[in-house]
């Protein structure tokens, strides 16, 4: 396991990371207002997100978030993250990303992340490799309320540097 607060350079490369490893985010409760505010900004009216009367009638019984609202509270609570602070400098970019929405989440429902070290992935480019970051979204219940895959593109060490 790296140990985030060893390190002197302050940058993690793509040879730091190994696979298994595992490191949990802060902690969010989405809100009424997180719900409103990205219906608005995404135009997703959907009932079941906005409609307390008609979402009380439903599957759920209750208003539930989007799912794309998870997603992204996921993303800025992951970059919050100690992990990665000491990633950023080394990003190049998100290849791709899968998920799943396994139960709904629910206003006034606290998240964290947990981001497991799946894959790493060699490249045709020698000073660049694929992390393959598995991510678990669960609530104050213990329930997974998404999770997938995201591929990230990263530099690898420069030769000669240990």
């Amino acid at each position: 396991m790296i140990d985030l607060h060893a390190l002197k350079d302050g940058q993690i490369f793509w040879e730091d990371l190994t696979i298994g490893d595992s490191f949990d985010s802060p902690t969010r409760t989405i809100t009424d207002a997180d719900v409103t505010n990205f219906a608005c900004l995404s135009g997703d009216f959907n009932r079941l997100h906005v409609d307390d009367e008609y979402a009380a009638k439903a599957h759920f019984g209750k208003r539930i978030a989007h799912g794309l609202l998870v997603v992204s509270v996921m993303s800025g609570l992951t970059t919050r993250m100690l992990l990665n602070s000491f990633m950023e400098r080394s990003l190049l970019g998100l290849l791709d990303m899968q998920c799943r929405f396994p139960k709904p989440t629910f206003i006034g429902d606290t998240i964290g992340v947990r981001v497991t070290i799946e894959e790493k992935t060699e490249t045709s480019k020698p000073g660049r490799g694929i992390v393959s970051f598995r991510r678990q979204v669960t609530n104050q219940r213990g329930e997974i309320v998404l999770e997938g895959v995201w591929k990230l593109l990263m530099l690898r060490r420069p030769a000669g540097q240990v």
